[in-house]
This record gives C-alpha cells, sequence and structure tokens, in this order.
C-alpha cells in the first residue's frame, strides 16, 4: 500500500469515527429537543416563553448547520425550516397557541428523521492540493526555448548564476529531443518563432496535454498586446514578459513558482463552539495538506494569534458569549492580523444577516453545511493570496528576501530564542566588495543581477531555519539561530569563495564580484539586538579595511 493510500484510508477511519460520533450526539439531542418542545407548550408567562424559543432556536440553527456537513441533508434541511418558523414567530411575537402547537410538532417529527430514517451521504474523497512537479533537490532544471542565439545564451548564463541548471534551445526538435531525456522543472517560451510552423505559444500549449502534470511556464515575446497576454492565460502561463527581458525580474517570478508548489502548508485557525463539526473541518483541511488548529474559547484568542500566527481564520457567526462578527473585530484591532483573512462559517442564509456579520470586519461567507472539496478550496485560494500578499509587502522585490525592518526584527527574536534555550545565535552582515564600480562600468541592471545572484546562492546554501534579509542596496543580513561563531564562519567562507567564482556577463563584458563579511554571535553575551547587528556591522568593517573579499 502507498503512502498516500494509507493516508487516506486514516483519514477516513477519522471521519467515520466523528460521524459515529455525531450520530450519537443526535441520538441524545433530537429527543431532547422534541422534550423541550412539549415544555414549551405547556410554559406560562411570555418572558420565560420567548426565553425558551429563543435556545430552541438556536439549537436548530447549529443543528441546521452540522448535519448536512455529515451527510444527512434532510435533517438539516428540517432544521432549518424549523429555524425560521421560530424566527417568524418571534420577530412577529405572535404568541397564538396554534402557532406555536405547529412548532412544537415539528420538535417532535424532527427525531423521526434520525439515522433509521436518513442514510448519510457517503463523504466525498477529500480534496488535495494538486500534485505538483517536485523540483530535484539540487540546481532546479530550466529549459528556454528562444530563437535568437544571444538573448537564449545571455539569459541561461544569468539563470545559471542565479543557482539555476537553464539550458538553452533554438528549435523546437531540440528541445523536444531534450524533453525525451529529462523533464524540467520549468519552462521559459519565446512566443516568435519565425522559423518553425507553431508559434511558442501553440508548442507550449501541446506540451503540456501531454505531460502528466504540467510545468511552470514563463512566455516572452516582442508584443505587449492584449490578445497575446489573453492567450498565454489560456495555455497556463504564470509570467509574461516583453523583451527586453528584466532578467532579476523573471527569475523571481520563477522563484514564486517554486515556492508555491513546496511551500510550508498553509496555516488554519478554526473557531467554532460545536467541537464535532470543527474537528471534521480539521480533518478535512489537515487531508489537504494545511496545518489547523482549533479554538473553542474565544478568550483565549490573543495567545493562540501570537502562538500559531494564522494565514486564514474559520470562524462560527453564533457562538456563546461572543459572536464571530465580534470575535472578527477584537481581531482587527492588532494591526499585525490585518492581512489575515477571516471566513464566516454559518447556516444563515439572509443575505442582510450575512452583509451584517461581512461588514464587521470579514473577508468571505460560508453557508452551512458545506462540502469537502468546497470548503478546502474556499480556504486554500484565501490562504493562497494572504501568503502572497504577505510576502509581497515584507520581501524586497528584487531579491525576495526580507525587507530591512522584517530582518531586524527577527535578530531580536533569535536572541530572545538563545538566551532561553542557552544554544548559541549568529548573526551576520554581508556586503559585496566595490559594488559602485559594477554599477558604474557595467550598467545598473548588471548591478542587481550580481544582487540577485548573491540573494540566489545565500538562499541555496544556508539551512530552512535560516533568515534572510537584503539590509540596504548592497547589504545583506542573516541571521542563524542554534549557530556558534565558528560554524557560521565556515558556511559564510564557502559562500564567499562559491561568490567569487561567478561570472557575470553585460555588454560582451565579463567580469567577477566579491564580497566581505562580518559576524557577531550570542556567545558573547550581547545585551540587545542593536549591540549584536553593531557586533556584525565593526567585523565587517574590519573585514573592509583589512583587504576585502573575507569573512571577520
Amino acid at each position: 500500500m502507498s503512502d498516500s493510500s494509507a493516508i487516506n484510508e486514516e483519514l477516513q477511519r477519522h471521519l467515520n469515527k466523528l460521524g459515529e460520533d455525531f450520530a450519537a450526539r443526535l441520538g441524545q439531542e433530537l429527543p431532547q429537543l422534541s422534550r423541550d418542545g412539549q415544555t414549551l407548550l405547556h410554559q406560562h408567562g411570555s418572558a420565560e416563553r420567548l426565553k425558551q424559543v429563543l435556545q430552541l432556536r438556536d439549537q436548530l440553527h447549529k443543528l441546521a448547520g452540522a448535519a448536512g456537513t455529515f451527510g444527512l441533508a434532510k435533517l438539516g434541511q428540517r432544521a432549518r425550516e424549523l429555524e425560521q418558523q421560530a424566527d417568524a414567530w418571534l420577530q412577529a411575537l405572535q404568541q397564538g397557541q396554534q402557532n406555536l402547537e405547529d412548532f412544537c410538532a415539528g420538535l417532535a417529527q424532527l427525531a423521526q428523521l434520525q439515522l433509521d430514517s436518513e442514510t448519510p451521504d457517503k463523504p466525498a474523497t477529500p480534496a488535495k492540493k494538486p500534485r505538483a512537479v517536485t523540483p530535484s533537490a539540487s540546481a532546479r532544471r530550466i529549459y528556454i526555448l528562444e530563437d535568437q542565439a544571444a538573448i537564449g545564451e545571455n539569459m541561461r548564463l544569468t539563470l545559471n548564476n542565479f543557482g539555476y541548471h537553464a539550458e538553452h534551445f533554438s528549435r523546437i526538435a531540440d528541445l523536444d529531443a531534450a524533453m525525451q531525456g529529462c523533464q524540467p522543472d520549468a519552462l521559459i517560451v519565446d512566443v516568435n518563432l519565425p522559423d518553425e510552423q507553431q508559434t511558442g505559444l501553440e508548442y507550449a500549449a501541446a506540451l503540456q496535454k501531454h505531460l502528466e502534470h504540467s510545468l511552470p511556464l514563463l512566455v516572452i515575446t516582442t508584443h505587449d498586446d492584449f490578445a497575446t497576454q489573453l492567450e498565454a492565460v489560456r495555455v497556463g502561463a504564470q509570467g509574461y514578459f516583453v523583451k527586453p527581458v528584466d532578467i532579476p525580474q523573471l527569475e523571481n517570478r520563477l522563484e514564486r513558482c517554486f515556492a508555491q508548489q513546496q511551500g510550508e502548508p498553509y496555516r488554519v485557525l478554526i473557531i467554532d463552539d460545536d467541537r464535532e463539526l470543527a474537528c471534521r473541518y480539521s480533518l478535512i483541511l489537515r487531508g489537504a495538506n494545511m496545518h489547523v488548529e482549533m479554538l473553542h474559547d474565544p478568550a483565549e484568542i490573543f495567545t493562540c494569534m501570537h502562538s500559531f500566527n494564522p494565514e486564514v481564520v474559520l470562524l462560527d457567526v453564533n457562538m456563546p458569549n461572543c459572536t464571530g462578527p465580534e470575535l472578527a473585530q477584537i481581531i482587527r484591532f492588532n494591526d499585525d492580523w490585518l492581512r489575515v483573512p477571516i471566513i464566516y462559517l454559518s447556516a444563515e442564509t439572509g443575505i442582510a444577516q450575512q452583509m451584517s456579520a461581512l461588514i464587521k470586519a470579514g473577508d468571505d461567507f460560508v453557508t452551512k453545511p458545506i462540502s469537502d472539496n468546497a470548503l478546502v478550496t474556499t480556504v486554500f485560494s484565501r490562504a493562497q493570496r494572504a501568503r502572497l500578499l504577505s510576502d509581497a509587502l515584507s520581501r524586497d522585490s528584487l531579491t525576495g528576501l526580507l525587507k530591512h525592518a522584517d530582518i531586524k526584527d527577527q535578530v531580536g527574536i533569535e536572541l530572545e530564542r538563545a538566551q532561553r534555550s542557552g544554544k548559541p545565535a549568529s548573526v551576520a552582515m554581508l556586503d559585496i566588495d566595490w559594488f559602485k564600480k559594477v554599477n558604474d562600468n557595467y550598467g545598473h541592471a548588471a548591478g542587481d543581477n550580481v544582487i540577485r545572484a548573491l540573494a540566489n546562492l545565500l538562499r541555496q546554501r544556508l539551512r530552512r531555519i535560516d533568515s534572510l534579509g537584503r539590509y540596504g542596496g548592497e547589504e545583506f543580513l542573516v541571521v542563524l539561530p542554534d549557530c556558534p561563531a565558528d560554524q557560521a564562519r565556515r558556511v559564510l567562507d564557502e559562500i564567499r569563495q562559491r561568490f567569487a567564482e561567478l561570472h557575470f556577463i553585460a555588454d560582451a563584458n565579463e567580469f567577477t564580484v566579491t564580497l566581505s563579511a562580518g559576524i557577531a554571535s550570542t556567545e558573547n553575551g550581547p545585551a540587545s539586538a542593536d549591540a549584536l547587528l553593531e557586533t556584525a556591522d565593526r567585523a565587517l568593517y574590519s573585514a573592509k579595511n583589512g583587504g576585502r573579499n573575507r569573512v571577520q
């Protein structure tokens, strides 16, 4: 049995267990609703009667949302009808005995729709993220189809400097032959191929149809018209670049494509007082490779938001003591959480009520019951958009690394962690040597290529737990948790040597560049993040004064 089959079977067992627990709950809840209805008939005093109908209405509202999710569509629909009947009775303040008797009779009949009279719908196979082609552990392979040799070769050399394994093909036949031998991780295609019978887009469309999993596709062209861009979208292009191509921007889009394929699981927080329903949502989303936490007590929201840092919040509208819209507004009090989309979950079908909830800090409204596939699709699309937005706001557009303020914050975070754990952390400042001369002699585009190449080299050579940021124009900051100074020096010296070996080309001129670095460590007991940064800065200054192209 494959790992995925075993996971699916385990997930199905958990879902079946939840269904059994929900059925057992109904066995107690439905007869109690019927008894409460009989009590209501004999209730004296309008205030007591009103209070009890309100309680019954809330129970029916929860049942209407949960029953359909567990496959009991008829029960859920009947509960919704009775909820609406209770609402109408309450709103019109009709206390006539006949109206009340009809409502109570409906409660008695509800128990007859229990499991012996309705077979739960078979749960759909949980939707999962489409499986992407996994790039190799080594350098990602990029195929370039470009009929102009100079443009194609320049792109190949530059992407190789950025850490990819790029290959350039001038003819479709040559690219086809390479595809037979080894499939790439991404494809870059020129639209205009005058010596071919197909355009680049026609070739890409035919190629993708024959692949088991489509490749990330970037399009380059001399055309900037709407029709060509529309055709590119229709063949699945994820990037569109007009010549002369800004290669750092193109590489940035490539990196974004791969990040979407191999990114960390999206973090989803579910806040719902119905534990069985929340558990079901959690299992479905986890089955779709998402990281899920559940919260049943709204008062714990601050601790949970800080520790879990969710990318999406699924929030029940109707909860005791604190409604969903009230909790959403509390979340929005904190500026750090303004980017987090809030999706309301409710059996509420009234447009006015939904709009009222959305106006109060929500981003989307999903009506219960919701199918497994619809739940995964809704959450995945919102989480994906939220992560892209967060990255766009916190990351440098040229390098894709953290911006100055964000990487500086990481220094403080790692210093606190090192002080708690007793494990050393190191901070390194890196600066490209004689960078002004690069810009003066070869142009700012060449300078951008050098900066981007160093950013990619750092990304490839450092660990996932390390933090990387662009601290200034040609200056970088690296934060290395659980890393003593001597180990940091070995790692950065290797990066220094590798960077010095790269060859850059600008207007047929070839050149190389070096870097200098300064390291500071928590082993020396700095009192603050600022002190740690100042120590690293002094070490960098010493490396510069010592002749450059060294780690101090």
